[in-house]
């Protein structure tokens, strides 16, 4: 005979309406086992109805609606602006709110920095949202490859053709990801695979390419060395993600993924066992400011070379 899980769901409210709320975040939240969707809040009451509506739950808007999904959750998931995100979840972490944030937390060190101090002095889990790092496959991948020494150099390249002529992706119309472009979009995903591996960024060079396209170069705290391209407008035919490692036992490349949402209900999973241990993910509010203090750096050496 086994004893019946008594364990109360999670409760997570959703901020947010947009694209990645509706294909992404509503539904893994909506088809959680431990997890009851416990309201959705946008800036326009129609987009909110029509979320709520299509996944069983109730629809917040307007100032007073935070306060009130805020009072109705144990945590909160994030599908907005960074910097729309980041005051948001200074404000969820004071009410006593887990967070479960998209990255990047912010596109300014002192957004980042805030949302991470609040975390920490209201003692409330963390997790930001880097696909690679909870997609079944690939944080697999780069648990077995962190496990490995001797890793010479390695290459990452995430090209999109998001902006490309022709582009009729939703997400296109997203304003925050046309004027930061791939390096803050993309760029996120690609450091949060190499730094468990290779180890801290200890030294970082940066060059603008074409249209949004950035060039990293960096040290790596182990010895090794990487080059990183990011970008959102390549021409289709030349689009793509890859990541490969090279060292003392050959190369080694990363596998494909199932999808966003399944990756979000692994980052779901990492909240929860985050709150049920109170031991911080690997992956946190304070990693998201370590990522946003990266790429400002990127980003400004980018902008005087170019």
């Amino acid at each position: 005979m086994t004893t019946a899980d008594t364990t109360p769901p999670l409760r997570i409210g959703l901020l947010g309406t947009g694209p990645w709320a509706r294909n992404t975040q509503a539904p893994a939240l909506a088809a959680h086992p431990g997890v009851e969707l416990s309201g959705v809040w946008g800036r326009r009451a129609e987009a909110a109805d029509a979320l709520a509506t299509a996944h069983g739950t109730r629809a917040y808007t307007g100032e007073e609606g935070i306060d009130a999904l805020l009072e109705a959750s144990d945590a909160v998931a994030f599908a907005l602006p960074p910097d729309v995100q980041a005051p948001l979840a200074v404000r969820a972490a004071e009410a006593g709110c887990h967070l479960l944030m998209d990255k990047p937390v912010a596109t300014t060190v002192a957004g980042a920095r805030a949302v991470a101090e609040a975390a920490e002095k209201a003692s409330v889990a963390s997790v930001v949202f880097c696909t690679l790092r909870f997609a079944p496959e690939t944080s697999a991948w780069i648990a077995e490859q962190a496990a490995v020494d001797g890793w010479f150099t390695a290459r990452a390249q995430w090209l999109g053709s998001l902006y490309a002529a022709g582009s009729s992706s939703e997400y296109a119309d997203s304003p925050w990801r046309r004027d930061k472009g791939g390096l803050w979009d993309v760029g996120p995903h690609a450091l949060s695979v190499l730094i468990p591996v290779l180890g801290d960024v200890e030294h970082l060079t940066a060059a603008a390419g074409p249209a949004d396209t950035t060039h990293l170069i960096l040290r790596h705290t182990s010895g090794a060395s990487s080059t990183v391209t990011l970008g959102l407008s390549a021409p289709p035919g030349a689009a793509g993600v890859e990541i490969e490692l090279r060292g003392e036992r050959g190369t080694a490349s990363i596998p494909g993924w199932a999808g966003a949402e399944t990756a979000f209900r692994g980052a779901v999973d990492a909240l929860a066992e985050a709150v049920r241990t109170g031991v911080p993910h690997a992956c946190d509010a304070r990693f998201g400011l370590h990522l946003t203090e990266l790429l400002a750096a990127a980003e400004e050496q980018a902008q005087a070379a170019g």
